[in-house]
């Protein structure tokens, strides 16, 4: 019985540490990545935009999926880059490639957010200044 319940703190022990990992990550991220910055940014004047304008539930659940999908894309980003990084420290055409395409996801991502945006603040921002 007792193993039982050391299994179970070896368990949680694991999950809390692989939280504390994944924010280590996050704030290292934060705090060296100006794109991560931008983002964080956009996202809390979004957040004030949606309290100010009392968007409803349904555009938070969209707007609050729009951020956190930029925010998860842009931290793989960073980790793509950082990967190909300590993989070569010389030019080389796959290394790019490679640093090119997920930068070319974020921009999707970014495109598609910017949109969604739009469509949800644009016709409040419109109405308010009438």
């Amino acid at each position: 019985m007792n193993s039982g319940s050391q299994d179970r703190k070896v368990r949680k022990h694991r999950v809390l540490k692989s939280f504390a990992f994944a924010f280590s990550g996050i704030r290292t991220a934060v705090l060296n990545e100006r794109n991560l910055q931008i983002h964080f940014a956009v996202s809390f004047a979004v957040t004030i935009l949606g309290i100010f304008f009392g968007i409803s539930k349904l555009e938070w659940m969209i707007i609050l999926l729009a951020i956190g999908g930029m925010l998860s894309l842009e931290l793989m980003n960073t980790a793509i880059e950082s990967v190909v990084d300590l993989a070569t420290a010389e030019y080389h055409p796959l290394a790019k490639q490679a640093k090119d395409i997920a930068a070319g996801a974020v921009l999707v991502y970014a495109i598609i957010s910017v949109i969604i945006g739009g469509v949800i603040f644009l016709p409040e921002i419109l109405a308010y200044l009438q």
